[in-house]
Protein backbone atom coordinates (compact mmCIF):
# COMPACT_ATOMS: atom_id res chain seq x y z
CA UNK A 1 0.00 0.00 0.00
CA UNK A 2 1.79 3.04 -1.27
CA UNK A 3 1.36 5.70 1.11
CA UNK A 4 1.50 8.66 -1.36
CA UNK A 5 -1.84 6.56 -3.69
CA UNK A 6 -3.47 6.47 -0.09
CA UNK A 7 -3.06 10.02 0.69
CA UNK A 8 -4.39 10.94 -2.86
CA UNK A 9 -7.85 8.47 -2.36
CA UNK A 10 -8.21 10.06 1.05
CA UNK A 11 -8.00 13.98 -0.28
CA UNK A 12 -10.69 12.77 -2.76
CA UNK A 13 -12.83 11.22 -0.37
CA UNK A 14 -12.60 14.46 1.55
CA UNK A 15 -13.34 16.63 -1.60
CA UNK A 16 -16.65 14.57 -2.97
CA UNK A 17 -17.67 14.57 0.71
CA UNK A 18 -19.03 17.82 1.34
CA UNK A 19 -22.02 16.30 3.89
CA UNK A 20 -22.63 12.42 5.65
CA UNK A 21 -25.11 11.84 2.72
CA UNK A 22 -22.37 12.36 0.06
CA UNK A 23 -19.93 10.42 2.12
CA UNK A 24 -21.96 7.56 2.85
CA UNK A 25 -22.90 7.66 -1.45
CA UNK A 26 -19.23 7.53 -1.94
CA UNK A 27 -18.22 4.83 0.63
CA UNK A 28 -21.40 2.68 -0.83
CA UNK A 29 -19.63 3.10 -4.32
CA UNK A 30 -16.38 2.14 -2.79
CA UNK A 31 -17.96 -0.72 -1.66
CA UNK A 32 -19.67 -1.58 -4.44
CA UNK A 33 -16.85 -1.80 -6.66
CA UNK A 34 -15.26 -4.24 -4.41
CA UNK A 35 -17.71 -6.64 -4.73
CA UNK A 36 -20.25 -5.46 -1.47
CA UNK A 37 -24.23 -6.50 -2.35
CA UNK A 38 -26.64 -3.72 -0.98
CA UNK A 39 -28.97 -4.74 1.79
CA UNK A 40 -33.07 -2.85 2.24
CA UNK A 41 -33.74 -3.24 6.01
CA UNK A 42 -37.27 -2.80 4.36
CA UNK A 43 -36.82 -6.51 2.66
CA UNK A 44 -36.03 -9.83 3.69
CA UNK A 45 -32.23 -11.11 3.59
CA UNK A 46 -30.85 -14.06 2.75
CA UNK A 47 -26.85 -14.21 3.22
CA UNK A 48 -24.42 -16.76 2.41
CA UNK A 49 -20.94 -17.11 4.46
CA UNK A 50 -18.02 -15.15 2.61
CA UNK A 51 -20.54 -12.85 1.73
CA UNK A 52 -19.69 -9.04 1.54
CA UNK A 53 -22.69 -7.02 2.04
CA UNK A 54 -24.08 -3.98 3.42
CA UNK A 55 -27.00 -1.54 4.40
CA UNK A 56 -27.69 2.22 4.64
CA UNK A 57 -30.26 4.34 6.79
CA UNK A 58 -31.47 7.59 6.39
CA UNK A 59 -28.85 7.55 4.04
CA UNK A 60 -26.18 9.48 6.41
CA UNK A 61 -25.58 6.27 8.43
CA UNK A 62 -23.53 2.46 7.21
CA UNK A 63 -22.59 -0.63 7.69
CA UNK A 64 -20.52 -2.65 5.52
CA UNK A 65 -20.18 -6.53 6.97
CA UNK A 66 -17.30 -8.93 5.55
CA UNK A 67 -19.15 -12.33 6.53
CA UNK A 68 -17.09 -14.93 7.85
CA UNK A 69 -16.34 -18.07 5.69
CA UNK A 70 -17.56 -20.18 8.57
CA UNK A 71 -20.17 -20.22 10.91
CA UNK A 72 -20.70 -16.67 13.19
CA UNK A 73 -18.98 -16.70 16.22
CA UNK A 74 -17.04 -13.38 16.34
CA UNK A 75 -16.66 -9.79 14.26
CA UNK A 76 -14.06 -7.44 14.52
CA UNK A 77 -16.14 -4.05 14.34
CA UNK A 78 -14.67 -0.72 13.39
CA UNK A 79 -16.59 2.12 14.49
CA UNK A 80 -16.31 6.01 13.14
CA UNK A 81 -18.73 8.98 12.40
CA UNK A 82 -20.39 10.54 9.33
CA UNK A 83 -21.43 13.97 10.70
CA UNK A 84 -19.00 17.13 11.31
CA UNK A 85 -19.73 20.55 12.92
CA UNK A 86 -20.49 23.25 10.79
CA UNK A 87 -23.22 25.56 9.87
CA UNK A 88 -26.46 24.27 8.26
CA UNK A 89 -29.55 26.14 6.46
CA UNK A 90 -32.38 26.84 9.04
CA UNK A 91 -35.73 25.42 7.16
CA UNK A 92 -37.06 29.12 6.15
CA UNK A 93 -33.64 30.37 5.53
CA UNK A 94 -33.91 33.59 3.25
CA UNK A 95 -33.62 36.63 4.50
CA UNK A 96 -33.23 39.80 3.56
CA UNK A 97 -30.92 43.13 5.17
CA UNK A 98 -29.02 46.05 3.56
CA UNK A 99 -30.25 44.97 0.22
CA UNK A 100 -28.69 41.13 0.21
CA UNK A 101 -30.47 37.98 0.35
CA UNK A 102 -28.99 36.00 3.07
CA UNK A 103 -29.02 32.66 4.37
CA UNK A 104 -29.67 31.78 8.35
CA UNK A 105 -27.97 28.95 9.82
CA UNK A 106 -28.49 26.99 12.62
CA UNK A 107 -24.67 25.64 14.23
CA UNK A 108 -24.69 21.85 13.77
CA UNK A 109 -22.40 20.32 16.97
CA UNK A 110 -19.22 21.77 18.54
CA UNK A 111 -18.46 23.99 16.17
CA UNK A 112 -15.50 26.32 16.05
CA UNK A 113 -16.68 29.16 14.59
CA UNK A 114 -14.23 31.87 13.77
CA UNK A 115 -12.90 30.18 11.38
CA UNK A 116 -15.83 30.49 8.81
CA UNK A 117 -15.78 33.98 8.43
CA UNK A 118 -14.40 35.44 5.28
CA UNK A 119 -13.94 31.63 3.69
CA UNK A 120 -15.47 31.10 -0.16
CA UNK A 121 -18.45 28.61 1.15
CA UNK A 122 -20.39 26.31 -0.66
CA UNK A 123 -23.91 24.73 -0.23
CA UNK A 124 -24.49 20.43 -0.06
CA UNK A 125 -26.60 18.43 1.73
CA UNK A 126 -29.62 16.54 0.48
CA UNK A 127 -33.48 17.84 -0.82
CA UNK A 128 -36.50 16.37 -1.27
CA UNK A 129 -39.08 16.51 -4.14
CA UNK A 130 -42.15 15.65 -5.76
CA UNK A 131 -42.18 15.04 -9.52
CA UNK A 132 -45.23 15.65 -11.84
CA UNK A 133 -46.21 12.02 -11.42
CA UNK A 134 -46.63 12.64 -7.82
CA UNK A 135 -43.61 10.21 -6.83
CA UNK A 136 -41.29 11.60 -3.73
CA UNK A 137 -37.83 10.91 -4.10
CA UNK A 138 -34.55 12.47 -2.12
CA UNK A 139 -31.36 13.57 -4.12
CA UNK A 140 -28.03 14.99 -3.28
CA UNK A 141 -27.23 18.52 -4.19
CA UNK A 142 -23.65 19.35 -4.48
CA UNK A 143 -22.94 22.95 -5.05
CA UNK A 144 -19.07 23.12 -5.67
CA UNK A 145 -18.52 26.89 -5.94
CA UNK A 146 -18.39 29.87 -3.59
CA UNK A 147 -22.21 30.60 -3.31
CA UNK A 148 -21.58 32.44 -0.12
CA UNK A 149 -19.50 34.28 2.60
CA UNK A 150 -19.65 35.30 5.89
CA UNK A 151 -17.90 38.74 6.08
CA UNK A 152 -15.67 39.97 9.53
CA UNK A 153 -16.55 42.94 10.73
CA UNK A 154 -13.51 45.37 9.65
CA UNK A 155 -12.06 46.35 12.93
CA UNK A 156 -12.30 50.05 12.63
CA UNK A 157 -15.79 49.35 13.65
CA UNK A 158 -15.25 47.24 16.09
CA UNK A 159 -11.78 47.87 17.89
CA UNK A 160 -12.41 44.80 20.64
CA UNK A 161 -12.42 42.38 17.68
CA UNK A 162 -9.15 40.99 19.00
CA UNK A 163 -10.14 41.02 22.87
CA UNK A 164 -11.77 37.72 22.61
CA UNK A 165 -15.31 38.58 22.39
CA UNK A 166 -17.94 36.38 21.98
CA UNK A 167 -20.18 35.38 18.52
CA UNK A 168 -23.45 35.44 18.05
CA UNK A 169 -24.68 32.62 15.92
CA UNK A 170 -27.80 34.19 15.34
CA UNK A 171 -27.07 38.03 14.37
CA UNK A 172 -23.16 37.48 13.23
CA UNK A 173 -23.41 34.49 11.09
CA UNK A 174 -25.85 34.59 8.18
CA UNK A 175 -23.84 33.99 4.78
CA UNK A 176 -24.32 36.97 2.42
CA UNK A 177 -25.28 34.58 -0.99
CA UNK A 178 -27.16 37.19 -3.62
CA UNK A 179 -27.26 40.69 -3.90
CA UNK A 180 -30.64 42.10 -4.24
CA UNK A 181 -32.20 38.59 -3.56
CA UNK A 182 -35.39 38.08 -2.87
CA UNK A 183 -37.01 34.90 -1.05
CA UNK A 184 -38.42 33.02 -3.48
CA UNK A 185 -34.65 33.33 -5.75
CA UNK A 186 -33.31 30.69 -2.86
CA UNK A 187 -36.16 27.82 -3.87
CA UNK A 188 -34.92 29.12 -7.94
CA UNK A 189 -31.43 28.75 -7.61
CA UNK A 190 -32.18 25.23 -6.11
CA UNK A 191 -34.10 24.17 -8.69
CA UNK A 192 -31.58 25.50 -11.01
CA UNK A 193 -28.82 23.70 -9.30
CA UNK A 194 -31.16 20.65 -9.44
CA UNK A 195 -31.57 20.75 -13.19
CA UNK A 196 -27.87 20.99 -13.82
CA UNK A 197 -26.88 18.24 -11.24
CA UNK A 198 -29.68 15.87 -12.11
CA UNK A 199 -31.74 17.48 -15.38
CA UNK A 200 -34.43 17.48 -13.19
CA UNK A 201 -37.50 19.25 -14.21
CA UNK A 202 -40.99 20.19 -13.40
CA UNK A 203 -40.27 18.95 -9.52
CA UNK A 204 -41.44 20.71 -6.20
CA UNK A 205 -39.35 20.98 -3.46
CA UNK A 206 -40.85 19.62 -0.26
CA UNK A 207 -37.80 19.94 1.98
CA UNK A 208 -34.08 20.22 2.66
CA UNK A 209 -31.84 19.58 5.04
CA UNK A 210 -28.68 22.00 3.84
CA UNK A 211 -25.02 22.56 5.18
CA UNK A 212 -22.45 25.39 3.69
CA UNK A 213 -18.69 23.74 3.42
CA UNK A 214 -15.57 25.41 2.76
CA UNK A 215 -14.51 25.81 -0.88
CA UNK A 216 -10.68 25.16 0.02
CA UNK A 217 -9.63 21.69 -1.20
CA UNK A 218 -7.90 19.44 1.23
CA UNK A 219 -4.36 19.42 0.41
CA UNK A 220 -0.75 18.20 1.81
CA UNK A 221 0.82 20.77 3.92
CA UNK A 222 3.96 21.22 4.88
CA UNK A 223 8.39 21.11 3.60
CA UNK A 224 7.91 17.65 2.88
CA UNK A 225 3.80 16.69 2.79
CA UNK A 226 3.85 15.60 6.21
CA UNK A 227 0.43 16.74 7.17
CA UNK A 228 -2.78 16.56 5.96
CA UNK A 229 -5.07 19.34 5.96
CA UNK A 230 -9.05 19.78 5.29
CA UNK A 231 -12.53 20.37 6.11
CA UNK A 232 -14.32 16.85 8.30
CA UNK A 233 -11.26 15.25 8.93
CA UNK A 234 -13.45 14.57 12.08
CA UNK A 235 -14.25 12.15 11.39
CA UNK A 236 -14.16 11.33 7.79
CA UNK A 237 -10.51 10.50 8.24
CA UNK A 238 -11.43 7.65 10.55
CA UNK A 239 -14.38 6.61 7.91
CA UNK A 240 -11.77 6.31 5.88
CA UNK A 241 -8.96 4.49 7.42
CA UNK A 242 -12.23 2.18 8.56
CA UNK A 243 -13.34 1.52 4.92
CA UNK A 244 -9.54 1.04 3.76
CA UNK A 245 -8.85 -1.42 6.48
CA UNK A 246 -12.11 -3.64 5.64
CA UNK A 247 -11.45 -3.58 2.03
CA UNK A 248 -7.53 -4.10 2.33
CA UNK A 249 -8.25 -7.54 4.43
CA UNK A 250 -8.15 -10.98 3.31
CA UNK A 251 -11.54 -11.71 4.09
CA UNK A 252 -10.51 -14.83 5.89
CA UNK A 253 -12.42 -13.90 9.30
CA UNK A 254 -15.86 -12.01 10.09
CA UNK A 255 -15.46 -8.12 10.09
CA UNK A 256 -17.37 -5.30 10.44
CA UNK A 257 -17.61 -1.35 9.60
CA UNK A 258 -20.04 0.99 11.17
CA UNK A 259 -20.43 4.52 10.52
CA UNK A 260 -22.87 6.63 12.70
CA UNK A 261 -24.26 9.78 11.71
CA UNK A 262 -25.18 12.51 14.58
CA UNK A 263 -22.26 11.68 16.89
CA UNK A 264 -21.71 15.18 17.23
CA UNK A 265 -25.20 16.16 18.75
CA UNK A 266 -25.22 13.10 21.13
CA UNK A 267 -25.99 10.32 19.08
CA UNK A 268 -29.73 9.77 19.83
CA UNK A 269 -30.91 9.28 16.47
CA UNK A 270 -32.50 6.20 14.57
CA UNK A 271 -29.24 6.06 12.72
CA UNK A 272 -27.11 7.43 15.54
CA UNK A 273 -25.10 5.37 17.46
CA UNK A 274 -27.24 5.74 20.81
CA UNK A 275 -30.26 4.14 18.27
CA UNK A 276 -30.85 0.76 17.12
CA UNK A 277 -29.09 0.60 13.74
CA UNK A 278 -26.16 -1.58 14.76
CA UNK A 279 -28.08 -4.18 17.07
CA UNK A 280 -30.64 -4.43 14.01
CA UNK A 281 -27.86 -5.53 12.08
CA UNK A 282 -25.89 -7.71 14.23
CA UNK A 283 -29.27 -9.92 15.30
CA UNK A 284 -30.18 -10.31 11.47
CA UNK A 285 -27.28 -11.34 10.61
CA UNK A 286 -26.66 -13.43 13.53
CA UNK A 287 -30.28 -15.30 12.82
CA UNK A 288 -28.49 -16.72 9.44
CA UNK A 289 -25.28 -17.32 10.33
CA UNK A 290 -24.42 -17.65 13.86
CA UNK A 291 -25.87 -19.31 16.60
CA UNK A 292 -29.54 -18.54 17.12
CA UNK A 293 -31.81 -16.75 19.94
CA UNK A 294 -30.81 -14.10 22.53
CA UNK A 295 -28.18 -16.31 23.97
CA UNK A 296 -26.49 -17.39 21.14
CA UNK A 297 -26.60 -13.28 20.04
CA UNK A 298 -25.11 -12.15 23.45
CA UNK A 299 -22.29 -15.21 22.81
CA UNK A 300 -21.26 -13.35 19.21
CA UNK A 301 -21.38 -9.89 21.12
CA UNK A 302 -18.75 -10.81 24.03
CA UNK A 303 -16.53 -12.72 21.75
CA UNK A 304 -16.45 -10.05 19.39
CA UNK A 305 -14.33 -6.44 20.03
CA UNK A 306 -15.27 -3.18 18.74
CA UNK A 307 -12.60 -0.06 17.66
CA UNK A 308 -14.18 2.62 17.93
CA UNK A 309 -11.92 5.30 15.92
CA UNK A 310 -12.52 9.08 16.41
CA UNK A 311 -9.55 11.89 15.89
CA UNK A 312 -7.32 12.55 18.85
CA UNK A 313 -5.94 15.95 20.53
CA UNK A 314 -2.44 16.27 19.10
CA UNK A 315 0.01 18.08 21.25
CA UNK A 316 0.13 22.04 19.90
CA UNK A 317 3.14 23.48 20.02
CA UNK A 318 1.82 26.81 20.57
CA UNK A 319 -0.16 25.51 23.69
CA UNK A 320 1.78 22.43 25.21
CA UNK A 321 0.08 23.41 28.87
CA UNK A 322 -3.11 21.78 27.42
CA UNK A 323 -2.06 18.66 27.48
CA UNK A 324 -0.91 16.38 30.42
CA UNK A 325 2.78 16.41 30.21
CA UNK A 326 3.26 12.20 30.28
CA UNK A 327 0.01 11.73 27.47
CA UNK A 328 0.48 14.61 24.73
CA UNK A 329 -0.22 12.75 21.41
CA UNK A 330 2.65 13.39 18.57
CA UNK A 331 1.78 14.36 14.81
CA UNK A 332 3.08 11.06 12.75
CA UNK A 333 3.92 9.11 16.32
CA UNK A 334 1.28 6.41 15.63
CA UNK A 335 -1.98 5.62 16.73
CA UNK A 336 -3.69 6.86 19.79
CA UNK A 337 -5.19 4.81 22.48
CA UNK A 338 -7.52 7.16 24.33
CA UNK A 339 -8.51 6.62 28.00
CA UNK A 340 -10.58 8.35 30.18
CA UNK A 341 -11.53 7.29 33.65
CA UNK A 342 -14.94 8.37 33.84
CA UNK A 343 -15.63 6.61 30.49
CA UNK A 344 -16.13 9.11 28.34
CA UNK A 345 -13.81 6.93 26.64
CA UNK A 346 -14.67 2.96 26.18
CA UNK A 347 -10.86 1.65 26.40
CA UNK A 348 -10.21 -0.39 29.54
CA UNK A 349 -6.91 -1.99 30.01
CA UNK A 350 -8.10 -5.31 28.31
CA UNK A 351 -8.99 -3.95 25.25
CA UNK A 352 -6.33 -1.41 25.27
CA UNK A 353 -3.72 -4.79 25.88
CA UNK A 354 -5.18 -5.78 22.47
CA UNK A 355 -4.99 -3.06 20.64
CA UNK A 356 -1.17 -2.50 21.60
CA UNK A 357 -0.38 -6.51 20.48
CA UNK A 358 -2.05 -5.21 17.27
CA UNK A 359 0.22 -2.22 16.63
CA UNK A 360 2.94 -4.49 17.61
CA UNK A 361 2.09 -7.01 15.12
CA UNK A 362 1.87 -4.44 12.59
CA UNK A 363 5.19 -2.54 13.38
CA UNK A 364 3.33 0.33 14.16
CA UNK A 365 3.85 2.62 17.23
CA UNK A 366 1.01 3.76 19.59
CA UNK A 367 0.69 7.13 21.74
CA UNK A 368 -1.99 7.31 24.49
CA UNK A 369 -4.10 10.17 25.00
CA UNK A 370 -5.55 11.41 28.66
CA UNK A 371 -6.84 14.33 29.46
CA UNK A 372 -5.67 16.73 31.92
CA UNK A 373 -7.29 16.17 35.32
CA UNK A 374 -8.53 20.10 35.66
CA UNK A 375 -10.04 19.58 32.22
CA UNK A 376 -12.85 17.89 30.57
CA UNK A 377 -12.33 15.95 27.46
CA UNK A 378 -15.07 14.78 24.34
CA UNK A 379 -16.64 11.18 23.90
CA UNK A 380 -17.30 9.03 21.03
CA UNK A 381 -19.51 6.39 19.84
CA UNK A 382 -17.39 3.98 21.79
CA UNK A 383 -19.18 4.45 25.17
CA UNK A 384 -22.08 4.85 23.78
CA UNK A 385 -22.28 1.64 21.53
CA UNK A 386 -20.25 0.01 24.11
CA UNK A 387 -23.71 0.72 26.49
CA UNK A 388 -26.36 -0.41 23.80
CA UNK A 389 -24.48 -3.59 23.11
CA UNK A 390 -22.46 -4.45 25.30
CA UNK A 391 -19.34 -5.39 23.42
CA UNK A 392 -16.05 -5.11 24.68
CA UNK A 393 -14.94 -1.67 22.97
CA UNK A 394 -11.77 0.93 22.78
CA UNK A 395 -10.94 4.38 21.45
CA UNK A 396 -8.51 4.86 19.37
CA UNK A 397 -7.40 7.93 16.64
CA UNK A 398 -5.47 10.16 15.13
CA UNK A 399 -3.78 12.79 16.47
CA UNK A 400 -4.76 16.20 15.03
CA UNK A 401 -5.17 20.13 15.45
CA UNK A 402 -7.63 22.15 15.55
CA UNK A 403 -10.77 19.72 16.12
CA UNK A 404 -14.18 21.20 14.94
CA UNK A 405 -12.58 24.01 12.60
CA UNK A 406 -13.55 24.44 9.17
CA UNK A 407 -10.09 22.98 8.91
CA UNK A 408 -8.17 20.49 10.63
CA UNK A 409 -4.72 19.65 10.59
CA UNK A 410 -3.00 15.93 10.91
CA UNK A 411 -0.34 13.76 9.95
CA UNK A 412 0.23 12.05 6.63
CA UNK A 413 1.91 9.06 7.93
CA UNK A 414 -0.77 8.40 10.39
CA UNK A 415 -3.24 7.83 8.14
CA UNK A 416 -1.23 4.91 6.46
CA UNK A 417 -0.46 3.94 10.39
CA UNK A 418 -3.85 3.22 11.61
CA UNK A 419 -4.85 1.58 8.27
CA UNK A 420 -2.26 -0.82 8.44
CA UNK A 421 -2.83 -1.64 12.28
CA UNK A 422 -6.85 -1.65 11.49
CA UNK A 423 -5.97 -4.23 9.05
CA UNK A 424 -4.28 -6.49 11.39
CA UNK A 425 -7.28 -6.40 13.52
CA UNK A 426 -9.89 -7.24 10.99
CA UNK A 427 -7.23 -10.55 9.58
CA UNK A 428 -6.44 -11.62 13.15
CA UNK A 429 -8.04 -15.25 14.03
CA UNK A 430 -7.77 -14.36 17.87
CA UNK A 431 -9.44 -11.31 19.59
CA UNK A 432 -8.64 -12.17 23.24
Amino acid sequence: MSQSDLLERLLDFLRCSPTPWHAVANMAARLEAAGFRRLDEGEAWRLAPGERVYVTRNDSSIIALQLPRDALSVLRMIGAHTDSPGLRLKPNAAQTAAGWLQLGVEVYGGALLAPWFDRDLGLAGRVQLRHPDGRLEGVLLHVDRPVAIIPSLAIHLDREANNGRAMNAQTEMAPVFLQGGERPDLERLLLTWLTEQHGLTGVEILDFELAFHDMQPPSRVGVDGELVAGARLDNLLSCFIGLEALLESDGSQGALLVANDHEEVGSASACGAQGPFLGDVLRRVNAQLGEAGDEGFIRLIQASRMISCDNAHALHPNFPDKHDAAHGPAINGGPVIKVNANQRYATNSATAAMFRDLCREAGEPVQTFAARADMACGSTIGPITATELGVPTLDVGVAQWAMHSIRETAGGRDVASLTRVLTAFCNRSRLA
